[in-house]
This record gives C-alpha cells, sequence and structure tokens, in this order.
C-alpha cells in the first residue's frame, strides 16, 4: 500500500476524534501533535511539517470546526486540502510545443530508474496519440544506448543514437534535428545519470540545455530515498530550473516523505509516478487524488480511467450487469482475477476502491500467476452447481474438488474466501460508475 504507515495513522487519529462528537480546541491540538509525529515519522522535511500543521491547525480550530455537527469530518476535510496543496494542487501536465517537436530532457542520479522512466514516457505519449523519439545521450554508463534500444523495440518506438563518441549535446541537438525531417512530434532525451555535487557533470547538462532548449527538463528520482531525494531535487532545480519531478518506485515507498515535500521545498511539481517496473507502470500524478489514498478514501477517478484502458468494454458491461443481478459467480471470479492483474498488483487496486484502502483482511486476496493456476484447476474441478451457488460446498464436496484438482483442502478453502471477498469489492467497484459519473466528490461518510 502506497504510504501505508503514515496513512494507517492518519486514519487511527481521525477515527478516534470521530468518537468524541464534539471537540475543543484542546482535542484539536492533540490531534494534530499526532498528525505533526506521523508526518515526520514519514521523513516529511520538518520545516514544511510545521507549516502544514500550523495551516491546518489555523483553519481547524475556527468556528466553522467546533461549531459544525461532524466537526471529526470537517478536520478531515481541512487535512485532505491541505495535503492537496502540499503536494502542488492541481494536476501539471507536459507542456506541449505549440510547434512539434516538443523537448523534453530526463535528468537524474544514477539508479534512479531514468532510463526506464523515459521509455515509459515514450509509450504514454504514444498511448495519447504522440510520435515520440527515444535518444540515447548516456554516454558514459556501459550498455546504456544497448538499454534504451532494447526498451525501444519492445515499445517499437524509434530510438536515436550517435554511439558513445559524440558528446550529449551534439547527440541531442542530432536527434532534434532528425525528428524535424521525420516529422517526429515529441523527443525524450535520456542522459547520463550523475550526482548533483559533480560540477563538470552538471555543466555538460547545461550544455545541453543551452543546445536544445528543452519545453520540459524533468528529474527522475527515487521516491524511497525520502529527503535525500528533496535535496537532489533542490539541487538539480539550482542548475537546471526544473519543470518537474517524476517520483519512482512509488509503491515500494510506504513512507511518503518524498511525494509530500518535494513541491513544497523545489517548487517542482510532480507530473508523473512510478508505480511498477513493466512500461505501462507509470501514472499521471493527481495531489487531489493521492491525499484521498493516504487518507484511505480510494482513487476512483484513476480506477476507472485504469479499467477503462484495459477491460473489454463488452465484457465490463456483462459484468456490470452480473453485478447488478447479484450474480458474482465464480466463474466470473475466475476471470476477473486474470482482468484484475492487467490492471497491477490487486492490493494496488484495493487501495483505490474507499472502504478498503488499507484493509488487512483483504491482503491475502493478492494472488501471484502460480496461485491463478490453483485457482483455476479448483474452480474446473467444480460441477455447474457448485461455481452457481458455493454456499452448497460442504466438507466432503471439499475434499473430492481438492482432489480432482491436484491441490489440498487448504487451497480450495482459501480460493473460496477470496472469492468471497472479492464478491464484496467487486460489488462495490460495480457501483462506481454509478456514483461518481457526475464527477468526484468526497465520501460523505470520510472516516471508516
Amino acid at each position: 500500500m502506497l504510504f501505508e504507515g503514515l496513512s494507517e495513522k492518519l486514519q487511527k487519529v481521525f477515527k478516534n476524534l470521530k468518537g468524541k462528537g464534539k471537540l475543543s480546541e484542546s482535542d484539536v491540538t492533540a490531534a494534530l501533535r499526532e498528525v505533526r509525529l506521523a508526518l515526520l515519522e514519514a521523513d516529511v522535511n520538518f520545516k514544511i511539517v510545521k507549516q502544514f500543521v500550523d495551516k491546518v491547525k489555523e483553519r481547524a480550530i475556527g468556528k466553522e470546526v467546533l461549531t459544525s455537527i461532524t466537526p471529526a469530518q470537517q478536520v478531515v476535510k481541512i487535512v485532505h486540502d491541505e495535503l492537496t496543496a502540499l503536494m502542488g494542487g492541481a494536476q501539471s501536465k507536459i507542456n506541449i510545443a505549440p510547434k512539434p517537436p516538443t523537448i523534453i530532457m530526463m535528468v537524474g542520479l544514477q539508479g534512479s530508474g531514468k532510463t526506464t522512466t523515459a521509455a515509459k514516457l515514450a509509450n504514454f505519449l504514444r498511448k495519447q496519440g504522440k510520435n515520440p523519439l527515444l535518444v540515447a545521450a548516456d554516454i558514459y554508463r556501459p550498455a546504456a544506448v544497448k538499454q534504451i534500444q532494447v526498451l525501444g523495440e519492445q515499445l517499437d518506438v524509434p530510438v536515436f543514437s550517435m554511439g558513445d563518441k559524440q558528446t550529449p549535446d551534439n547527440i541531442a541537438l542530432g536527434a532534434v534535428e532528425h525528428a524535424a525531417r521525420n516529422r517526429m512530434d515529441s523527443i525524450i532525451v535520456d542522459t547520463a545519470g550523475r550526482l548533483h555535487t559533480d560540477d563538470d557533470l552538471m555543466m555538460e547538462l547545461e550544455r545541453v540545455k543551452k543546445a536544445i532548449h528543452p519545453h520540459e527538463i524533468i528529474l527522475v528520482v527515487d521516491a524511497t530515498t525520502g529527503q535525500d531525494a528533496v535535496n537532489v531535487a533542490e539541487s538539480f532545480n539550482e542548475r537546471l530550473a526544473l519543470s518537474g519531478v517524476v517520483l519512482t518506485k512509488l509503491d515500494g515507498d510506504t513512507r511518503g516523505g518524498a511525494a509530500l515535500s518535494v513541491k513544497a521545498v523545489t517548487n517542482c511539481p510532480i507530473k508523473f509516478v512510478g508505480l511498477g517496473e513493466k512500461l505501462d507502470a507509470l501514472e499521471e500524478f493527481h495531489p487531489d487524488r493521492m491525499a484521498n489514498r493516504i487518507l484511505g478514501m480510494g482513487d476512483v477517478l484513476t480506477l476507472i480511467e485504469k479499467a477503462q484502458a484495459t477491460f473489454d468494454a463488452e465484457q465490463a458491461e456483462k459484468l456490470k450487469k452480473k453485478l447488478r443481478e447479484q450474480e458474482f459467480t465464480l466463474e466470473d471470479f475466475l476471470v476477473q482475477l486474470q482482468e484484475f492483474k492487467k490492471l497491477g498488483p490487486l492490493d494496488q487496486i484495493m487501495d483505490m476502491i474507499p472502504g478498503f484502502s488499507g484493509m488487512k483482511k483483504m491482503k491475502n486476496l493478492k494472488m501471484d500467476e502460480k496461485e491463478l493456476v490453483y485457482a483455476e484447476a479448483i474452480i474446473k474441478s467444480m460441477t455447474s452447481k457448485e461455481r452457481l451457488q458455493p454456499e452448497i460446498i460442504n466438507g466432503s464436496r471439499r475434499k473430492r474438488i481438492a482432489k480432482g484438482s491436484g491441490t489440498s483442502v487448504q487451497d480450495v478453502n482459501r480460493i473460496l474466501k477470496q472469492y468471497s471477498q472479492a464478491k464484496k469489492m467487486m460489488r462495490q467497484f460495480g457501483d462506481i460508475d454509478k456514483k461518481y459519473k457526475k464527477g468526484f466528490k468526497l465520501p460523505k461518510n470520510m472516516l471508516h
């Protein structure tokens, strides 16, 4: 789960507030003390934490909260608003040049995932109808050129290379000329990773910038490094005037310090986040949606967008009808396990559904390829009646199913339990389109 530790602590604070009914100023002060500790433990910059808590306190001890019928929910809303503002307020999109090509320069430390992120960004732009060109301008790392060429082949995106004998600024300039000749509307220049303290290599980036005048200079940083990521962003920004940041490995960042600090410290917006190793695991960053996730409210809009891009429309309509009519069978469960796997890890998907975010009892719904094989064998070993009415599967039937599928009774029990949990989740997912099609609103009951 994203920001697992921070999210759990904040939700506990707000749950305690809810139990108090009317709130006094001392109640709010005590709660904000816990919020402050939670943010510091999440490795958020201490100056940012102080400013954040002061802003929340200023609003939370006002008349609108202390005299409200639902004061605890008002506090949550204030925290949500301030978290959103802290991370940038509104989404920051790629600056598309009025006259193509749009030139994007990728920079960062070694090992931050910059080359893979460049390929992910090319994949993202292509899905937006663009015709991107990847540029191999890393002349230092062994096999760097080969890596980006392999990634380009996997995506069917062309890669411009002049080997490792030319300077990065000459390579980048040659790529711009090549793109203009071949009517390519976007260029992604992958530069070599470097320490922000290496003056010579930072000057090299400045020469690349001067040669091609990029519309975007995007820093790629590893979110799991916390405050180090923020310090790196600050240094790169001073030298290059960054236009944005991509946080990689956000799926492995249980604290959240980088995501909550980088915009406030550098004034550079987070444009994308990396949530996995696959080349489609790059998401646009929405501050309000991320605040929802942190506070356990889910992220409905992102889930809808993922589903629309992944699911077959006809199949989705059939599923919606089944859910409305309460006909979600074990066969449907197997199909949806396979479909949901395309969206990403199931625990990440559950974090996007209000009411299921961070629920520990749902963690065992996560399945790997081996378990999917087991699930298929177990479900196919059932009779048609058992698939339609799982409640009739008693002890003797479970033994027969286990024997027929080459698994154990414990495996059968686990699949039946996962089906039961998934049925609840799918019922809630089936209501998403109806609840949110007129625009996202904070759930009325923001505490659970």
